[in-house]
């Protein structure tokens, strides 16, 4: 069995980590980091203290009425993401240990497309 690094749990969720494959599983986030834990499979965990966290990517549509997913950029181990039945309770728990400032939306579409004809354009 996997040893969690948190001494107090403030959260536990049924989410999704979209790693190679997807993987079902639970997010428990509390007072030392942000986990995931693989139902099926007791091997494959994520385990990110809040020391790691670069910053937290939201993807956000329809005006901040749904965020289908968010990732976890990390400062040495890339970015992980991950989608949860109620998204919004698990950012606010985040934002408890992680800076607003390092809270940041994706870009939607529309921006992502502007990028492209403008670097085109120069």
């Amino acid at each position: 069995m996997v040893q969690s690094i948190n001494t107090k749990v403030e959260l536990v969720i049924n989410a999704t980590s979209f790693t190679a494959l997807t993987d079902y599983g639970r997010i428990m986030i509390g007072d030392k980091g942000f986990e995931f834990f693989n139902d099926r499979d007791a091997r494959q965990f994520i385990q990110i203290p809040w020391e790691e966290v670069d910053y937290v990517i939201a993807s956000v549509m329809f005006k901040g009425k749904w965020i289908p997913r968010y990732a976890i950029q990390t400062k040495k181990n890339g970015t992980y993401t991950f989608a949860s039945k109620e998204p919004k309770k698990v950012l606010r728990a985040i934002r408890e240990h992680v800076p607003a400032e390092r809270l940041v939306q994706s870009l939607g579409v529309w921006d992502v497309i502007k990028r492209v004809f403008t670097r085109r354009a120069k």
